[in-house]
């Protein structure tokens, strides 16, 4: 992507509106350009500022007092002509208010859950995996030189399994951010087809079910086990990524 098209969609691109690959080029972009990047920081200060507190404000007492006393004498003189005159404001005031509510409750029902957000998390950082030759930070198909490089780098061990007997050889780790905080990534391989498994520590000691999605063309496999959290993404068939996630839960 150029500059032309990343700048119509920066606030697009801010407000989490953009479909997983095109959050990956904008990134991408952001991270290299020197036009685009101050005029991302720009939109992200606006954004800010449009927040603080000092934007709002309560109106003095001496207003309040006045407002209620105009209120008063209008509810209180003419009552006729004043039915007459505001009926239409309220027809207009509730269409507004309805409105308003319609809005609301689609912008309620279309903002993405947690869950969902982690999912698009975890694809696109598959997806930068892939396209910025960033796969692996230790590449190595032995578990026992993979595991010990990450000591002093997290604060946790990862779990590291041979899968090279099963047809899932080892291709080395990585490290990654999720779920806002750093995370182990293996990377797997069946056939041509790449696997991310991402781990971290899980904030319960019980064992989760496994659940699947998929996203943009990935597939995705999530559980918890043993106090950690797992996370599978590849574009490799179901049956036999499921077999390779069944193998990780039966050796972890």
């Amino acid at each position: 992507m150029n500059c032309n098209d990343v700048q119509p969609l920066l606030d697009g691109y801010m407000d989490g509106e953009l479909d997983v690959v095109r959050n990956v080029e904008i990134e991408q972009h952001l991270q290299t350009c020197s036009v685009c990047s101050p005029i991302y920081k720009q939109h992200q200060a606006l954004q800010g500022a449009m927040r603080a507190d000092s934007l709002y404000f309560n109106a003095p007492p001496h207003l309040q007092k006045r407002i209620h006393s105009s209120l008063h004498q209008a509810n209180t003189s003419k009552p006729i002509l004043r039915i007459v005159q505001w009926r239409p404001l309220g027809v207009v005031a509730a269409l507004v208010a309805l409105v308003i509510l319609s809005w609301s409750l689609v912008r309620i029902f279309s903002v993405p859950s947690q869950n969902d957000l982690l999912v698009q998390a975890v694809v696109s950082s598959h997806i930068r995996s892939l396209m910025a030759s960033h796969l692996v930070d230790v590449p190595s198909s032995d578990q026992h030189t993979v595991k010990p490089w990450f000591d002093g780098k997290l604060d946790f061990s990862p779990p590291v399994v041979d899968l090279a007997g099963q047809g899932f050889p080892l291709v080395g780790g990585r490290l990654d951010y999720l779920d806002n905080r750093p995370v182990a990534a293996l990377v797997y391989r069946r056939n041509k087809h790449l696997i991310n498994l991402f781990i971290w520590p899980s904030a319960s000691s019980s064992n989760g079910e496994t659940t699947s999605t998929t996203l943009q063309g990935y597939h995705v496999f999530s559980w918890t086990q043993s106090g950690m959290t797992y996370w599978a993404v590849s574009d490799l068939n179901p049956s036999e990524f499921q077999e390779f996630v069944h193998l990780v839960q039966h050796q972890t």
